[in-house]
């Protein structure tokens, strides 16, 4: 049991507030995280105040924003910011010096590589499961950057205008107008976001750690509980793990904020937003109807990685190697790669029963509410069912779940797509439009969140990156 304790606080960052650590129950790593961020929304504020493109050049804002981020690395994963570091190196040699024709493979190859011998590392070699000195997660955000900058060189530089399609060439490197500070609704949205970190971590604490993950694999409670009974208690602790990413991605974004990025611009209202660089919409979540929905919502700056760089340029087979390649960028766990195969099934079948079955139930309010709520929870459920492997992680406990199951998603999302598989190929696919890949086409005006992946690259201290 010691020795245990003594794991929970271990990291290869900083120690300094291991004693912080010991008062909270806390491990280490996530005190030292926590700092950080803290310490980030303040410096924030004062780079927007003090190191506005009025009062510095541009080679001072970019050291100073590159020897904090550094100093943040080394304060939180010691020596193994060294990867990090080595990566961004490597790819911007590759970038600089490589042949523009296929620049963006060599980053690709690089930066995947690179990202995929770690991530065996972290998994194999040093221990199985999550490591408390997880440096893969930075890892795994800057293999985004990356790569997207070399497709979207790639793409400026190399292909004409025609060859591009209208979200390339949004992305093209160009000047924009300068944006004056929208200071009262700047200090609004990051006070809003820091509300919801807020209100993320008191959940975490009251409700969260008394619905662990682990428990929907524990043999006396598979054995003996009835399946109604496991299926509830799986939804409710998926629910529950939610908050954890939406405080650490909204922290995020409210730093990004008060350092004066991610202004998206004034509505027909007259009301100012800070979502342009936002990755995710917490209201869009809870309340999606369809896969579509729940993935346009979640993880958007992943989404609009995954779309740009595979699934408008595959072929064909766009849908399986978009999800193939989110599992091998999220890591080597097999859990990952149960998720987003499984994800694969029930995407098809959810396209095809939003195409030829949703206009039956359109006719009358009262219909299209009842329709609604069947699809919220099923699309709940099966999201519960599809993401349980990413957290279990192990081969045995993702098969004990799905035993405890018994494999009813799998089996009826399967029979679902093959029941209603389109017989003829339309007449005419060029007209086919591309989207993310998703449960189905969508009609509906785009949301918040879907405007914030429309526009990407962009803050209002000069350049679009």
């Amino acid at each position: 049991m010691v020795e245990q304790a003594d794991t929970a606080f271990k990291t290869t960052g900083c120690q300094w507030l291991l004693p912080v650590s010991e008062l909270l129950g806390f491990p280490l790593d996530q005190v030292n995280f926590l700092a950080c961020q803290l310490f980030a929304l303040a410096a924030a504020f004062w780079f927007r105040l003090y190191l506005s493109p009025h009062h510095a050049n541009p080679l001072v804002r970019h050291a100073v924003a590159t020897l904090l981020g550094i100093a943040f690395l080394i304060f939180c994963f010691g020596w193994y910011s060294a990867h990090i570091l080595t990566v961004v190196v490597a790819n911007y040699l590759i970038i600089v010096n490589a042949d523009i024709n296929n620049v963006h493979r060599y980053a690709m190859a690089t930066a995947m590589g690179y990202l995929t011998v770690c991530q065996v590392s972290r998994a194999y070699i040093f221990n199985y499961g999550i490591l408390s000195t997880d440096f893969s997660g930075p890892l795994m955000i800057v293999t985004q950057k990356i790569t997207t900058l070399a497709f979207q060189l790639h793409d400026g530089t190399y292909k004409t205008s025609e060859q591009l399609t209208p979200e390339q060439k949004l992305q093209a490197i160009k000047l924009s107008p300068s944006l004056r500070s929208y200071g009262f609704s700047l200090q609004t949205a990051v006070c809003q976001k820091l509300l919801i970190c807020l209100g993320c971590m008191l959940f975490f604490l009251i409700v969260t750690r008394n619905l662990p993950i682990t428990f929907n694999v524990d043999p006396h409670f598979v054995a003996h509980a009835p399946f109604l009974t496991r299926l509830t208690y799986a939804f409710f602790s998926i629910q529950a793990a939610r908050p954890k990413f939406y405080f650490a991605w909204t922290l995020a974004d409210a730093v990004n904020n008060a350092a004066g990025y991610g202004f998206l611009g004034i509505d027909e209202h007259g009301k100012a937003s800070w979502d342009l660089i936002c990755n995710l919409n917490i209201v869009g979540i809870e309340t999606a109807t369809s896969f579509k929905t729940f993935i346009d919502n979640w993880n958007i700056r992943t989404g609009i990685w995954l779309k740009t760089v595979c699934y408008d340029r595959a072929p064909k087979h766009q849908l399986p190697l978009t999800f193939v390649l989110s599992a091998l960028w999220h890591g080597v766990y097999p859990g990952y790669y149960f998720t987003f195969i499984t994800a694969i099934p029930i995407t098809i079948a959810a396209r095809a029963i939003r195409k030829y079955i949703r206009h039956y139930f359109l006719g009358s309010r009262g219909v299209k509410m009842g329709y609604d709520i069947l699809t919220w929870a099923a699309t709940q459920l099966a999201i519960c069912y599809t993401v349980m492997p990413f957290l279990l992680l192990a081969v045995d406990s993702t098969l004990v779940y799905y035993r405890s199951m018994y494999f009813h998603v799998h089996i009826l999302s399967i029979l679902a797509a093959i029941a209603l598989h389109p017989k003829h190929k339309p007449r005419n696919p060029s007209a086919a439009t591309h989207t993310l890949p998703s449960s189905s086409p969508s009609s509906t005006p785009p949301s918040p969140s879907a405007q914030c992946q429309l526009k990407v690259h962009s803050n209002n201290n000069g350049k679009l990156h």
